[in-house]
Parts: C-alpha cells; structure tokens; sequence
C-alpha cells in the first residue's frame, strides 16, 4: 500500500484495518495531534487504526527504497538469459529478519 492512497482507503466505509499486534509508541505531541484530526476527519478510522495504516504504507514504501548491491556471485540467469548477481545491499538480511520474527510472533 502507497502513503498516497491512505486518504481515499479511509474515506471508504471499510476504514482502516485493525492492528493484530499491540506496540506502545512515543510520539511528538504535534504528531498526536495530527493523528487525531484525522480520526476526526475519517470517523470510521481509529488513531489505532490510522497509526497501523501508517506504519505499514511506510513500510512497504521503506522496502521498495531498500538498495539493490550486486554482489559477484550469480545466482540465476533471468528470462532473457541475463544474469541475477546476489544482493550484498540490506535487502536480504532485512527480509530473512522480518519473516523470523513473522514467524515468532504467530507462535
């Protein structure tokens, strides 16, 4: 999901979706307070709510952005028989971790 999307997404009587997992945050008052006329903006969105959709468009945002570093070792050859180098970037660590803990937190 884009950031872009968010305002029509709450504008639809679906509202946000609810967060499975509770994380306490420390936020700057400013953005509270942004937060909350959103929920009054888009009433049938929680701050909860609009938090979680945040978090996750960021998110998905952050992971599009992450930097692609060939590496020297190929690992495959593409559909035009091109070769696919490794990734030394951040990428592939940040994927093994994010399913780890995926895994752990659905125990």
């Amino acid at each position: 999901m884009r950031i872009s999307n968010l305002l029509e997404r709450w504008g639809t009587a679906h509202g946000a979706a609810a967060p499975t997992h509770a994380v306490s945050l420390y936020l700057p008052t400013r953005d509270v307070a942004r937060l909350k006329a959103l929920a009054t903006l888009y009433p049938a969105n929680s701050v909860q709510g609009i938090v979680a959709d945040l978090v996750h468009a960021a998110l998905d945002e952050l992971e599009a952005a992450m930097p692609y570093v060939p590496g020297g070792k190929v690992l495959a050859l593409d559909d035009q028989g091109d070769p696919i180098y490794e990734d030394l970037g951040p990428t592939p660590q940040y994927y093994l971790l994010s399913h780890d803990f995926l895994r752990r937190l659905r125990r």
